[in-house]
């Protein structure tokens, strides 16, 4: 195939770029907290957007049908913030039905031993859930095409819209908002939410948002960890999450079919912009090949990451529908949302996705020229060779 190793790539002046992110929450407020510095520490806590977690309350309270739903293919963060959500509110004596577009992947079914999370089409009755519901609560997304099928239905109905979120990227809802961009994790959140509810979780509560926060976090290594995130995981492993046995359900699980699937993806990663940008991709055939599925893709991404030198990479994943999924990965100091962005999808500035049109070639072509247009209007240059 006539996959480019590398692009020309001009080398321009280092610059930073920053973009700061203002959310409106109810009330058309823009808050934050004081950071406060403990006698240890040189430098002050990141400043976080205040919540005002009582005007959620008052909607619970007045209101007894909920349905929670979060994005397509979701992780342990939507999961585990829906799973999480859905037991405080069952404990408040609401009814409750989780309703995503599509099915839990595997690997994460075992936050959900009693198979709370459906998909909107799995069993009778949901849509009719979603369509009569009080309050539709979405979690871990605000974007409509993430929403997909389970959106289409969202638009029709009367309900409230209620939004919890730390994603930067966003479409307009309509919903009420709770949100914030520099939270690592929606698991962070939610637990604050029931902190200020005075409410301790129970252990199966807290393994689920202990996975919401680890798994976004990269665990506890991307750059939007700080010490209110550790405080958080010290409560949720003082109310009974075990990170080892957490750590070997997500990660010490793998079949022998996902392993050859990585061999694969690993053998063809590439590297080009000067080596700041690596990237690799798996299609069709890979899948039958190894049969293998693509849930066994996540993480791929990141081991492109583990290259010297590099500060982004992107992996490919062929759909059936001739597109490729793609995950956009990079370090602290390049924003790949615009490249997410600019195919209609999103996430945070470090990580997101998107559906990118095929064929292969193009695909990739694509995406390094605007990965090369990127890192060029962002200042990034490759390190001086001496």
């Amino acid at each position: 195939m006539g996959i480019p190793s590398r692009i020309p790539f001009e080398t321009p002046s280092w610059s930073s770029h920053r973009r700061e992110n203002g959310v409106a929450y109810p009330g058309g407020q823009f808050a934050h907290d004081a950071a406060v510095a403990t006698p240890r520490s040189p430098c002050p806590e990141k400043k976080f957007m205040s919540i005002d977690w009582s005007r959620l309350r008052s909607l619970i309270d007045e209101h007894d049908k909920f349905v929670i739903s979060s994005h397509i293919r979701p992780d342990a963060d939507a999961l585990g913030s829906e799973l999480a959500m859905a037991s405080f509110l069952k404990s408040l004596g609401k009814t409750v039905h989780i309703v995503n577009p599509g099915a839990t992947p595997a690997h994460l079914t075992f936050l959900d031993p009693e198979e709370q999370v459906h998909a909107l089409h799995q069993k009778q009755g949901l849509v009719q859930a979603v369509e009569n519901c009080d309050i539709h609560l979405i979690v871990d997304t605000s974007s409509w095409i993430q929403l997909a099928e389970v959106g289409k239905v969202i638009k029709k109905t009367a309900s409230k819209k209620v939004l919890i979120d730390h994603h930067v990227s966003s479409d307009d809802l309509n919903a009420i908002e709770f949100k914030d961009t520099s939270s690592p994790a929606t698991g962070c959140l939610i637990h604050e939410f029931m902190e200020s509810q005075s409410y301790v979780p129970s252990q199966w509560e807290a393994e689920c948002l202990y996975a919401a926060i680890a798994t976004d976090t990269g665990w506890f290594r991307f750059p939007a960890t700080t010490g209110r995130t550790m405080r958080t995981i010290a409560a949720l492993v003082d109310a009974g999450a075990s990170p080892a046995q957490i750590y070997n359900q997500l990660y010490e699980q793998a079949a022998l079919c996902r392993l050859h699937l990585s061999g694969i993806a690993m053998q063809r990663a590439a590297v080009t912009c000067d080596g700041l940008l690596a990237y690799t991709y798996v299609t069709l055939a890979d899948f039958a090949q190894t049969k293998a599925h693509p849930a066994d893709t996540e993480n791929l991404v990141n081991q492109c990451m583990k290259l010297k030198g590099t500060v982004a990479a992107f992996i490919l994943v062929e759909q059936h529908n001739k597109q490729f999924k793609t995950s956009l990965r990079s370090r602290q100091q390049f924003d790949v949302t615009p490249i997410a962005e600019a195919f209609g999808g999103g996430g945070h500035r470090q990580a997101s996705g998107a559906m990118v049109p095929g064929p292969l070639e193009s695909a990739v072509e694509n995406l390094v020229a605007m990965y090369g247009e990127q890192l060029k209007k962002q200042g990034i240059e490759p390190p001086a060779v001496n």
